[in-house]
């Protein structure tokens, strides 16, 4: 049998749908927290797709993504602006 893991221990993919206000109570969301979590995610991402022997194109193309989709987001009212005027 699978030994019981805490709730405060479960990854949020592991969490059920009834228990996700509990454990969103036991999250640390002091500047601390939020900090270590940046970087415990940072750390993933780079040792999964970055820091690699064998490396491709694929982890660079996700950041290039997530920037452009960033940058897209952060124009948007400007450009929601510009679309219907008429440049004559």
């Amino acid at each position: 049998l699978p030994s019981a893991v805490l709730l405060k221990d479960m990854k949020l993919m592991d969490v059920k749908l009834g228990q996700l206000g509990s454990w969103l109570a036991m999250r640390d969301f002091t500047p601390g927290g939020i900090l270590g979590a940046i970087r415990r995610g940072y750390e993933r991402y780079y040792n999964k797709y970055i820091n690699v022997r064998k490396g491709g194109l694929g982890g660079i193309s996700m950041l290039l993504a997530g920037y452009v989709v960033l940058s897209y987001t952060w124009s948007y009212s400007h450009i929601k602006h510009d679309r219907r005027r008429k440049y004559h």
